[in-house]
């Protein structure tokens, strides 16, 4: 009886893990308009997306600008 109630507990909790993760994830999907805002926001930050030569520098130091930014105004 010992062993069924072990096992039933192990079994809950093997299933529980899973759901308990899933559960955890809050991270939606951007919208199309969410999107082009951020992209918006890089250019004005100085980002040239036609520049693909330079092209993951350009974006990580635009991205920096923008948090810069952001932490400067406290959002």
């Amino acid at each position: 009886m010992k062993s069924f109630i072990f096992y039933t507990a192990i079994a809950a909790l093997v299933l529980a893990v899973p759901a308990a993760a899933f559960a955890q994830q809050t991270d939606a999907p951007k919208t199309r308009a969410e999107v082009r805002a951020e992209l918006a926001e890089l250019v004005q930050a100085g980002y040239n997306p036609r520049d693909w030569f330079h092209y993951p520098d350009n974006v990580q130091a635009a991205e920096r600008r923008v948090a810069a930014e952001r932490a400067a105004q406290g959002r």
